[in-house]
């Protein structure tokens, strides 16, 4: 349990385990319908009210951990119906806390007179009058109105989830950037993430030791802030154990799209980034008149990928990371022809476990591919620091570079309606939709203030001081 923030991380965890044990011996057709009985062995429940719930629910995690899910949605955030019944309904409600006062400052403020007061001056709300607009628990003055959103409609920063007619969460596609930040919030574990993690399996069982083909792990900066039980060398060594050909640093496609961004900024005097993949999705849902700025170049992840591609025809290539929108984004066309699966921190622990395999007992590999700079693309900030960089390596000097990190998607939010309303803060704008960056994705096995600093000193032991140092290599 140690390992991830989370009970709820674990239990997933666990499942992911087993499929992938089970899919390394090739016993997954037969063996995957005995998955929940192994979790939840015996008849006292564990989490919920009776085992018969706990295991129906431990089958939908087994679906997606398999990476099926329901039929026709092409998201990769989904909701088990069947787990989220524990939340209240939700909205604005009457405490405890109300007085039954004199003054009646809440009714007044309602404009749908949804409030009344029983004859010990006691106030309710009527549901179906209210319109959750918060104006009574603006005014009450003992705070006694509270909002009782859910924790994934909380989470929730593009409003893209909404109760259905069962009371249980809805994902609005139209809406969702794949963020995951509902993922990691909901206390239940009730909406998830589909896993490729059979898809690699097969990838490096069919690769035949790597004498067929070549599969390539493309591991994300933010590694450095995770798996903090064993060291760094160790968990790369671990990831060649599964049976990876070598690892390579998505920083180092960090340090190539900073490069050309910097560049791409001279050039057109405004630019969002086209790093997050969900940032960038929210642009397109959200703010389409924007789309003009989004920098043409591939995100890191794809940009190393085309590189190992087109030097290594008929590789398969596999990133690993804290993202569940890079889930998404792999599918995209301009995208599926260099990367060819997806997974996260925490699948990538499932992997090392369904092998038995302990990291810490393995030699330190080596990881050093990219520059100071592509490194610290993992936390918000750092993809404006590289771009600053790119600059002066261009010999820009004298750009009047003027930066703005947004960090999580309400923070983007604010900055893409200035830009709509062409009063920008600055002329270059990195959106992060998660908070602190990459290091706070939904897929992270923990998430905290120290991740940043692990960055940064993970930055700090680059080889490579500049990017065109660091790119030159590959020339």
């Amino acid at each position: 349990m140690h390992k991830f923030d989370t009970n709820v991380q674990y239990l997933k965890y666990k499942v992911l385990r087993e499929v992938a044990r089970l899919a390394w011996a090739d016993r997954l057709l037969e063996g995957a319908i005995d998955i929940p009985k192994t979790i939840v062995p015996g008849k006292i429940p564990t989490m919920r009210c009776c085992v018969y719930k706990e295991r129906a629910i431990l089958a939908e995690r087994v679906k997606l951990a398999m990476g099926s899910s329901e039929q026709h949605n092409s998201n990769v955030i989904e909701v088990i119906d069947i787990a989220c019944d524990e939340c209240p309904v939700g909205g604005y409600e009457v405490t405890d806390a109300c007085r039954g006062c004199l003054a009646h400052r809440c009714a007044d403020a309602c404009k749908r007179g949804a409030i009344t007061f029983d004859s010990h001056q006691k106030a309710s709300i009527d549901k179906s009058k209210c319109v959750e607009c918060g104006a009574c628990a603006k005014v009450c003055p003992y705070t006694a109105i509270t909002n009782r959103n859910r924790p994934c409609e909380n989470a929730c920063k593009v409003k893209a989830i909404s109760m259905n007619e069962s009371k249980a969460a809805s994902i609005d596609n139209k809406k969702c950037i794949a963020c995951g930040a509902c993922v990691y919030q909901c206390p239940f574990g009730a909406i998830s993430d589909k896993s490729f993690i059979l898809n690699v399996i097969d990838m490096i069982k069919k690769s035949d030791s790597n004498r067929k083909y070549k599969v390539y792990a493309v591991v994300a900066p933010s590694i450095s802030s995770q798996f903090t039980y064993a060291k760094l060398g160790q968990v790369i060594s671990g990831i060649q154990e599964l049976g990876f050909f070598t690892v390579v640093e998505a920083a180092l496609g960090a340090d190539m799209v900073a490069y050309a961004e910097s560049k791409e900024l001279v050039e057109k005097g405004l630019l969002t980034s086209s790093c997050c993949p969900a940032f960038v999705d929210y642009i397109k849902k959200q703010f389409p008149a924007l789309e003009k700025y989004i920098s043409h170049n591939l995100s890191p992840m794809a940009t190393i990928a085309k590189y190992i591609k087109e030097t290594d025809p008929g590789s398969k290539v596999v990133f690993i990371g804290p993202c569940t929108a890079k889930k998404m984004e792999f599918h995209k066309p301009e995208v599926r022809p260099f990367v060819d699966s997806v997974i996260t921190f925490e699948e990538l622990q499932a992997l090392f476990d369904s092998k038995d395999l302990d990291i810490t007992t393995l030699e330190e590999g080596v990881l050093d591919n990219a520059s100071y700079f592509g490194r610290i693309f993992a936390r918000s900030g750092g993809l404006a620091d590289a771009v600053r960089q790119g600059l002066k390596e261009h010999g820009y000097e004298d750009f009047d570079y003027k930066p703005v990190s947004c960090d999580g998607i309400e923070e983007c939010r604010k900055n893409l309606l200035r830009l709509l309303k062409n009063v920008p803060a600055g002329n270059f704008i990195e959106g992060m939709a998660c908070v602190g960056g990459c290091i706070g994705g939904a897929g992270c096995l923990t998430h905290g203030e120290k991740n940043k600093d692990e960055v940064d000193r993970y930055g700090r032991e680059a080889y490579e001081k500049n990017i065109s140092d660091a790119i030159r290599v590959l020339k």
